[in-house]
């Protein structure tokens, strides 16, 4: 599938999880990245040349750190503008029927925040419930969100290394169609079963 990775982060710069997770992304052939503050930043959101792109590519990938329990703010302007009606959904919108999404995200919490006995007393999937429906009003498939849990830890924790392995070979997966999609669809986080729901190369 060709791969397109959303990228959303208003300072990159200060980014200690994010940035080696971007580089990975750029690394893997097949993949293309759009930083969208980069590319917009004012907002001025090119709605033609984003429906372009995702009419171009298979899967989409929204990376982005989990802020207030959502992302930064230019994916909200970028759902509002790009996804259209009667384009992306509606009676008419069959543009990205069949094309598979999901949200890649770093989160302060570990693990344990993330459940209904944690202190978010909510699944992280849960929270990204807004993404996921939207994305299903566009018929599309979303799978869980794949995420680095604990992100100001990671570095610390010598960690990034591991999570950025990961995400490459999640979208590799996704570009060489290794993703056994029903598995990604079904359980609550990618990182929490991701050698089963990435499959060997061999059984393509």
């Amino acid at each position: 599938m060709k791969t397109l990775v959303l990228f959303a982060h208003p300072r990159t710069d200060r980014s200690e999880v994010n940035r080696p997770l971007l580089e990975a992304a750029r690394s893997v052939n097949g993949v293309t990245v759009v930083d969208l503050y980069a590319e917009y930043p004012t907002f001025d959101i090119d709605v033609d040349r984003e429906q372009e792109r995702l009419l171009a590519h298979d899967a989409i990938v929204l990376q982005h750190p989990l802020y207030w329990y959502s992302s930064p703010a230019i994916l909200k302007e970028w759902q509002d503008l790009v996804l259209e009606h009667g384009w992306a959904y509606g009676h008419e919108g069959h543009a990205l029927d069949g094309k598979v999404a999901l949200n890649a995200v770093t989160c302060g919490g570990g693990r344990e925040v993330y459940t209904s006995r944690g202190a978010n007393e909510i699944e992280l999937r849960a929270l990204l419930t807004p993404f996921e429906k939207t994305f299903q009003l566009c018929r599309m498939r979303y799978l869980a969100p794949f995420a680095v849990f604990g992100a100001g830890l990671a570095a610390d924790e010598g960690r990034l290394e591991t999570h950025a392995r990961e995400y490459a070979d999640l979208l590799g997966a996704l570009v060489d169609d290794r993703v056994h999609l029903d598995r990604a669809e079904s359980i609550l986080a990618l990182t929490d079963d991701l050698d089963h729901v990435l499959a060997d190369r061999e059984a393509i």
